[in-house]
């Protein structure tokens, strides 16, 4: 008659070092040589959701969402149509560059005539170029800002865009360092 290592009270560890059960060196697929190049993780789903996960996985976890080809009047009102454009995935509208794109909610009310809004989150590109008249984040001193980017006569200088607000003269005693270029804003109503 066998007995098995747990009727024993032996641990998983106790019984790897007895060489019985448990993992084995050597034993498996080496870390970072399947699909993903990284160590993997099994995990139970219901037989159901199994193509709605690996679609989900398959696209970055991107969902397209319905656009109507109807444009909607901003004007007068015209007669509503009811036909279906196909999908809109915001991610294609948005995002140029996925890699080199973040996020960042603003603080603040400095930039209001931007149509930049205290709680708005900003879609920023650090792979755009900081031109004359972007709008740009900004590390300054250690201090986030969001503000225009102006060069005038060799001066360079970060503008808000409220009057309430003085612009910022960037010499070469400031330490700055621009995180990337304002591409979109999304603003909540």
């Amino acid at each position: 008659m066998t007995t098995s290592s747990a009727s024993k009270g032996l641990s998983p560890t106790e019984t790897s070092k007895k060489g019985r059960g448990g993992a084995r060196p050597g034993a498996g697929r080496p870390t970072g040589q399947g699909r993903y190049g990284e160590a993997t993780k099994p995990v139970r789903l219901p037989i159901s959701m199994i193509d709605e996960v690996l679609e989900y996985v398959a696209t970055g976890g991107k969902q397209a969402l319905p656009i109507f080809s109807c444009a909607v009047a901003a004007g007068f009102p015209s007669p509503a149509d009811d036909h279906l454009e196909g999908s809109l995935d915001l991610n294609d509208h948005l995002i140029k560059h996925p890699a080199a794109t973040f996020f960042v909610r603003v603080s603040g009310d400095s930039m209001i005539k931007a149509g930049i809004h205290e709680d708005d989150i900003l879609v920023v590109d650090r792979s755009l170029e900081a031109r004359h008249g972007k709008i740009v984040i900004a590390a300054i001193d250690g201090q986030l800002t969001v503000k225009r980017l102006h060069h005038k006569s060799g001066q360079t200088l970060l503008m808000p865009e409220n009057d309430r607000y003085d612009p910022i003269p960037v010499t070469d005693e400031t330490n700055m360092v621009i995180w990337g270029v304002v591409t979109n804003v999304i603003h909540s109503v």
